[in-house]
């Protein structure tokens, strides 16, 4: 195939998945006419006849249904598309959010004001006591983020999350509200791995697993998590197992700043790094740049790896958006 022909490929599946897009967030079939102006606003510049063509091949590839005389609805089979459709767009997706949540946040820890970056965990509703007690060891033994939470019924909000029927929400901190305390401080934090690490004794030992963030289209601890690859519950009882974990980077020139910044963090509940490296000193065996810092961030969602281990049924989203700090309590029984 010539490259002219990839390009021309490459645009018109570009174009139909931005079609797709909008049938999938439309409450009502949309018209050729409709569609048109609609792509306008993505960018997508189509007439109402090419708009037409585009939609026929779509409904030839079973993705959109003819419904009345000119709309289109979107089918099951075209929702599923949308799901593994131009992977490679989505690389870099996850650091994305990563500052995208970091930059939102505006935790102020000298005055305990503002927002943190949370998860959020669903559990049914009838497990939630269960799941509880599951994660306590995790709370208590510091591998999470916070021992700070917030907990939601059916029908409410925790940020931007409804919880659904049936369910009940934890929200957990998330690590990125380091990125951005640091970040609001003057020092910049490189984002780079999440992964597992091993601790021994309490202590951290290696990374065993590393996914990159700018590399990747899921987030590292929801893939973990699913992969059931962790032992957070055996590391809390005993201090030997695979917890989820976090690398960063820092400029070394900012060493000090950040523990001073560290230290205002752990006065307001948010748990320190487990290491914080020296300039160009490899940290857990990840190797680090010469001018740079190593930093290793507790996972937020380790304790509902720890549910996940006991056998309960959990929905994980991590980094999922931001909360009022003072809607936060301690994990109940702590």
């Amino acid at each position: 195939m010539s490259l002219v022909n990839e390009r021309h490929n490459h645009d018109v599946e570009r174009k139909s998945i931005t079609i797709l897009n909008i049938l999938r967030d439309a409450t009502e079939p949309v018209g050729a006419r409709v569609m048109a102006r609609e792509l306008t606003g993505h960018g997508i510049e189509l007439s109402e006849r090419a708009v037409r063509y585009h939609l026929q091949l779509l409904d030839e590839r079973g993705f959109t249904k003819t419904v009345g005389r000119d709309g289109r609805r979107i089918t099951p089979h075209g929702l599923e598309e949308l799901k593994s459709a131009l992977v490679t767009d989505k690389l870099g997706v996850v650091l994305a959010r990563i500052e995208d949540l970091a930059f939102r946040t505006t935790l102020d820890p000298s005055r305990g004001r503002g927002t943190v970056a949370i998860n959020i965990s669903l559990f049914c509703k009838g497990q939630f006591e269960a799941a509880l007690a599951a994660m306590r060891n995790a709370f208590q033994a510091g591998l999470c983020a916070s021992t700070l939470v917030a907990v939601a019924k059916e029908g409410e909000r925790l940020g931007d999350t409804l919880v659904p029927e049936g369910k009940m929400a934890l929200a957990t901190v998330c690590s990125v509200t380091v990125n951005a305390v640091l970040l609001k401080g003057g020092i910049p934090m490189n984002s780079l791995f999440g992964g597992i690490l091993e601790m021994r004794a309490s202590k951290p030992l290696r990374f065993t697993e590393l996914i990159s963030y700018s590399g990747s289209s899921l987030d590292p601890s929801e893939v973990f998590i699913r992969g059931k690859m962790t032992s957070v519950g055996a590391a809390a009882r005993a201090g030997d197992g695979k917890v989820l974990a976090n690398f960063r980077e820092i400029p070394a020139a900012c060493f000090a700043e950040a523990q001073e910044l560290i230290k205002k963090l752990r006065k307001v509940g948010i748990v320190e790094p487990l290491v914080v490296g020296h300039q160009g000193e490899p940290v857990c065996e990840v190797p680090v740049g010469w001018n740079r810092a190593g930093v290793v961030l507790r996972g937020g969602l380790n304790p509902a790896a720890a549910a996940v281990e006991a056998g309960l049924e959990v929905e994980n989203y991590a980094m999922s958006s931001t909360l009022e700090f003072s809607a936060l309590r301690p994990f109940p029984g702590l």
